[in-house]
């Protein structure tokens, strides 16, 4: 059984992370500063202790992944410091002690912003942290592959969940507000499918010190998202299009500026978008029901 340190397993994409590993029999470790929604061996730890982030990687350890740090490119806008302490610093912590570790194998949770000039300090933060990684590995020969996320969504709360916060706001209040002008372009995966791809790097050789896109196959208009939520719920959803902001999104393709080239995963199959809505519904009613 290998054994696998998830940093920031706790969070949206970690959680999803760490119960497709522990449902192909992984031994789990979650180091995050707050316990996991999923049944699994938990060690509090902050990124930016460097002693915190050692000890939670025992000397047995095979494959650590690195999910934790800012995750918000918005607030990222308003917070460099904090970005690039998390993101850069942070990760520089994971890879430090997986040096000394003697680690195996590093998966490093990247951004689509990293190929683009559209991200602010977010996207350079995590354009950073994969030029960090890849001099590890040519310093000092710690294996890696860096999964770069775009457009991940779920059925659960959580802050960088956007679609389900669109549909919350949507069930709440009848609207959905807007900054953009609702012709920018995604290609939206659901979390279990990024989460059963990130699983399946680490277990092919193909993918070690590779950079990997994960996005979904289902690409569309942020306006049609909008149409297929309030054409779910009835028709009575009123979309208002303040074309005023979103100004550090890319706006039809992460590819605006490639540094390194990627190849990109892709679920087969996958949780299509209107089935991974209705989850999001079901979800929000239950918890007004039991609120």
């Amino acid at each position: 059984m290998k054994k696998v340190v998830v940093f920031g397993g706790a969070g949206f994409l970690g959680s999803y992370l760490v119960q497709e590993l522990l449902y192909r029999n992984y031994h789990v470790t979650v180091a995050d500063l707050v316990s996991p929604i999923v049944d699994a061996e938990f060690i509090s730890c902050s990124i930016l202790n460097q002693q915190e982030v050692e000890d939670a990687i025992g000397t047995d350890t095979d494959v650590v992944y690195n999910l934790a740090g800012f995750a918000n490119l918005d607030k990222a806008v308003d917070f460099p410091v904090d970005t690039f302490s998390l993101n850069v610093i942070g990760n520089l912590h994971v890879l430090e002690a997986c040096r000394k570790k003697k680690i195996k194998h590093f998966v490093y949770a990247s951004s689509a912003y990293a190929l683009n000039d559209k991200g602010s300090f977010y996207g350079i933060s995590k354009l950073t942290s994969e030029k960090n990684v890849r001099e590890f590995h040519k310093r000092y020969g710690l294996n890696y592959t860096i999964l770069r996320y775009g457009s991940v969504y779920s059925d659960r709360d959580f802050e960088n969940n956007y679609i389900f916060h669109v549909v919350k706001e949507a069930l709440q209040n009848g609207k959905i507000f807007h900054s953009g002008d609702g012709e920018e372009i995604r290609e939206y995966i659901h979390a279990a499918d990024a989460a059963r791809l990130s699983v399946d790097v680490i277990e092919n050789g193909d993918y070690l010190n590779e950079n990997l896109m994960l996005t979904g196959v289902e690409r569309m208009r942020r306006l049609e998202l909008f149409q297929m939520i309030n054409e779910i719920l009835g028709g009575q959803i009123s979309i208002h299009l303040k074309k005023d902001g979103y100004h550090h999104h890319y706006k039809q393709t992460p590819y605006a500026w490639q540094p390194e080239s990627s190849r990109k995963l892709a679920a087969n199959p996958y949780i299509d978008m209107g089935q991974g809505i209705l989850a999001c519904i079901h979800t929000i009613q239950h918890s007004q029901d039991n609120g």
